[in-house]
Order: C-alpha cells, then sequence, then structure tokens
C-alpha cells in the first residue's frame, strides 16, 4: 500500500545500513541488555559478545545515535530507558522505542511478545498493538498504518529515519503528512511487520533473531 506517489521507501536499505557496521556483533547483544530495563556497561557488553573492551569502546564510539546517562551507562539504541512517543512493554518492563517500526520489528529480535502503546501522529488517537516475534496479533484500531521513508543520510539512522516513522490511525489521518513529505509512504502494521521480519532473516545478525546469549 503506497498512498504518495514516488519511489517506496526501502526497508531494505535501513536494515542494511545498520548491519553494515555493527549491529551484527553488537548491536543485537546491546538490543537485548536494553531489553531488560537497566543501563548497560560497556563491560557487560565486552563480557556477553567476547569481545576486548577497547574494542566494544570503539564501536560505541563510532555510534553516534547511542544515548546515554549521567554515568557514562547506555540507555538507549533503538529501544531506550527515555520516554519517547512509542511505549515498549516487554517481560514486564516498561520501556520505548525511538520509532514505530521498532516496535514491530524488536519482538522478532528477542524472541518476545510486546504490548506497544502509542498515538496517531496526526490526530493523538490512541494506538494499541500487541506483537508476537512472528506477527501482529492485535491492532487498535484495525485501521492503523506506520509511515516509511528512506532515509537520506544512514549514518544517522535515528535522525533521517526513526524521526519520520509514526503511527496514523488510519491512512487517511496521515494524508497531510504524506503531502508534507513527498516520496514517503504508509502501509497497515501487520504487512510493515511482515517486511521488516523478512529482511531481518535474511542478514547476518550474530546469534540470529530471537537468539539471544546475553539475557
Amino acid at each position: 500500500m503506497t498512498s504518495q506517489p514516488g519511489p517506496e521507501p526501502s526497508l531494505e536499505g535501513v536494515f542494511r545500513a545498520e548491519t553494515g557496521s555493527t549491529l551484527n556483533w553488537l548491536g543485537l547483544p546491546l538490543l537485548r541488555l536494553l531489553a531488560r530495563g537497566r543501563p548497560v556497561t560497556a563491560d557487560q557488553l565486552a563480557a556477553v559478545t567476547g569481545r576486548p573492551i577497547e574494542q566494544v569502546r570503539a564501536a560505541l564510539a563510532g555510534q553516534g545515535d547511542i544515548e546515554y546517562d549521567d554515568q557514562r551507562q547506555i540507555i538507549g539504541n533503538g529501544i531506550t530507558l527515555r520516554p519517547t512517543a512509542h511505549r515498549f512493554i516487554v517481560d514486564g518492563a516498561s520501556l520505548f522505542t525511538w520509532c514505530a517500526l521498532d516496535t514491530l520489528v524488536f519482538p522478532a529480535l528477542l524472541g518476545r511478545p510486546a504490548d506497544v502503546e502509542s498515538t496517531c501522529h496526526a490526530t493523538g488517537v490512541p494506538v494499541h498493538l500487541h506483537v508476537e516475534p512472528d506477527r501482529v496479533t492485535a491492532v487498535e484500531p484495525a485501521t492503523t498504518v506506520v509511515s516509511l521513508v528512506t532515509p537520506a543520510d544512514r549514518t544517522e539512522i535515528r535522525s533521517s529515519f526513526c524521526n519520520q516513522v509514526h503511527f496514523f490511525a488510519s491512512a487517511h489521518a496521515a494524508a497531510a503528512w504524506l503531502h508534507d513529505h513527498p516520496g514517503a509512504s504508509v502501509l497497515p502494521t501487520a504487512q510493515a511487520q511482515h517486511q521488516a521480519r523478512s529482511l531481518i532473516q535474511s542478514l547476518p545478525l550474530a546469534g540470529g533473531p530471537g537468539e539471544c546469549s546475553c539475557c
């Protein structure tokens, strides 16, 4: 479903950009540690990845979007402990994500179901979902869609992609936003999750989706 003329945003490009750096050995363990709901240290990452602490610190320094607290502990990288528009509840931990698509993708990466609480970016209408690792099982409103864009700068995924990926209560509710974002599109939540999950399964992610040696 493409609701605006122009090239359809490439989910593959986003995931290739991320996995081309450190997602395959650093990002997944970090995501899974953050899903515990507590800050993460470089020492913890070194322990779960089996990498020298110097290599971990160098990799972290090259990731400009990572969020830190005052003690330089990691509190955000896709999943974040800082409130955003997208609440992500997994294993009883109340977390947040950087964008709407994250809430659909992370259950597959974590191998755990999640409840999602968000709002329509245009109308403020509450949006609720239950997302299993392999499918979206509940969506309210049922007409909810996700906006997608092709990131102009793939070195800064949060600013160029995540900040433009929202829930809308319907394609109609997204119309004005789409008018202001030429080349963007919207997809039903189940379709967006299916496409993203299929791409994840084709990528060389360490441990594979759902497999976790750190939690």
